[in-house]
C-alpha cells in the first residue's frame, strides 16, 4: 500500500513537472488569477491616506492603459486597481460612496457600453467580488495568502486558463445549426500581474492574426448587444442620477473624483461615438456631477492605436501614464507630495 501510494504521487509529481516545464518553453509567463480572492486583497487598500494612494474602478481598459509601476514612479503613491474586464463600475462606485472609511482619490474609467447599461449582466463580476469581499471568511483569507506564494511560482496553477474546467472549455466542439457559441479570448490577449494589471503578451502584439482574434470577439459581442432591446431614456437617466449622488457622497466628505476616457481607436471607436455621442454622455456626466475629467481625444499624446481596437499595449501603457500624471498636476490641481525630485 505504501508503495503504491508513493508511486501515485511520484507519477503526479513528474507529471506536474512536465506540464510546468511544457508551458514555459512555450513562453508562458505567470499570471494571477484575477478572481474576487485577489480583488477583496485590493479593496481592502482604499482607506489608505488621500497622499498615499489612488483608486482606480471601471472596465478593462483601465486595467491595460494604467501601467502601475510608471504611476508609482511618477506619483510617490499605489494605484489600487478595482475595475473589472467587461463590467459596469457602477457597483463599486456605489460600494465606495457609501463605505464612510473612504475619503481618498478616485479615477472612474468611462467605457460607455459598460458603465451606461442597464443589464445586470454587465454587472455580474463586480457584485460576486462585492460579495465576497464583504463575507470573507478566515479561511479564504488564509488559502489567498497561501495561493499568492504558489501563483507566483508556477505557471500551471493559473484558473483561467489550465484548471480542468477551463481546458474542458476549449475542446473545439462545433456547435447546433443556429447557435453560436462565445468565444473565448486568447491567453496571449492578458497576463495578469499581481497589482491587477493586464499585460498583452510579446506573441500578441507581433501576431496580426491573435489581435484579429480579438477583433472578432468584439464583433460578437456587438452583435449579442444588437439583440437586446435598446435602453430607455427614463433608464440612462436614471443611471446618471445615481452616478451623481454617488460622487457627491464621496465629495461631501473630502475625496476627490475624477473620470477618465480612456483610449479606443479603428471600428470599436466608430461605433462607440455613434452610439455614444459625447455631448450627450461624457459632458453630460461631467455637468451633473461637477466632477472633472480627461477626455483621451482632447490630448494628441492620448490618440493611441489599440491593437484590437480597445485596449493600449503596455508600452503605449507607459506613455498614456505620463501623460495621465501631468494633465492631472498641470491641469486638474492633483498635488503627489510623496513624489522624489527624481519623478
Amino acid at each position: 500500500m505504501r508503495n503504491a501510494l508513493l508511486l501515485a504521487c511520484g507519477i503526479v509529481l513528474l507529471f506536474l513537472i512536465f506540464w510546468e516545464t511544457y508551458l514555459r518553453s512555450t513562453g508562458i509567463g505567470i499570471s494571477y488569477d484575477d478572481g474576487p480572492e485577489l480583488w477583496t486583497h485590493k479593496r481592502s487598500l482604499v482607506t489608505k491616506e488621500q497622499d498615499k494612494a489612488t483608486v482606480f474602478i471601471g472596465s478593462s481598459r483601465n486595467k491595460y492603459d494604467l501601467d502601475i509601476e510608471t504611476w508609482r514612479s511618477l506619483t510617490g503613491e499605489d494605484a489600487i486597481q478595482l475595475a473589472f474586464e467587461g463590467t459596469s463600475p457602477m457597483p463599486v462606485l456605489n460600494d465606495l460612496a457609501n463605505d464612510d472609511q473612504f475619503k481618498g482619490k478616485l479615477m472612474i474609467d468611462v467605457t460607455e457600453m459598460l458603465i451606461f447599461s442597464p443589464n445586470p449582466d454587465d454587472s455580474r463580476l463586480a457584485t460576486k467580488a462585492l460579495d465576497y469581499y464583504k463575507n470573507i471568511t478566515p479561511a479564504q483569507w488564509f488559502s489567498f495568502r497561501v495561493n499568492k506564494i504558489l501563483e507566483s511560482q508556477f505557471v500551471f496553477l493559473e484558473r483561467d486558463y489550465f484548471s480542468t474546467k477551463a481546458l474542458l472549455k476549449r475542446i473545439n466542439i462545433p456547435s447546433r445549426t443556429g447557435m453560436e457559441k462565445e468565444p473565448l479570448f486568447p491567453i496571449d490577449f492578458g497576463r495578469i500581474t499581481f497589482d491587477r494589471q493586464d499585460k498583452m503578451s510579446a506573441k500578441f502584439l507581433k501576431e496580426v492574426s491573435i489581435q484579429d482574434s480579438v477583433k472578432h470577439i468584439w464583433s460578437y459581442y456587438s452583435r449579442m448587444g444588437a439583440k437586446q432591446p435598446p435602453p430607455t431614456k427614463k433608464s440612462i437617466d436614471s443611471l446618471f442620477q445615481v452616478i451623481q449622488k454617488d460622487v457627491q457622497k464621496i465629495t461631501a466628505r473630502g475625496g476627490k473624483v475624477i473620470f477618465v476616457r480612456t483610449p479606443s481607436s479603428g471600428v470599436f471607436l466608430q461605433i462607440e461615438q455613434q452610439i455614444f455621442p459625447r455631448e450627450h454622455f461624457w459632458n453630460r456626466i461631467l455637468t451633473m456631477t461637477g466632477a472633472p475629467g480627461i477626455h483621451f481625444m482632447d490630448y494628441p499624446e492620448q490618440q493611441l492605436i489599440c491593437p484590437e481596437d480597445s485596449h493600449l499595449s503596455p508600452t503605449d501603457a507607459i506613455t498614456y501614464t505620463k501623460s495621465l500624471v501631468r494633465i492631472l498636476e498641470t491641469e486638474k490641481g492633483w498635488s503627489f507630495p510623496n513624489k522624489t525630485k527624481s519623478n
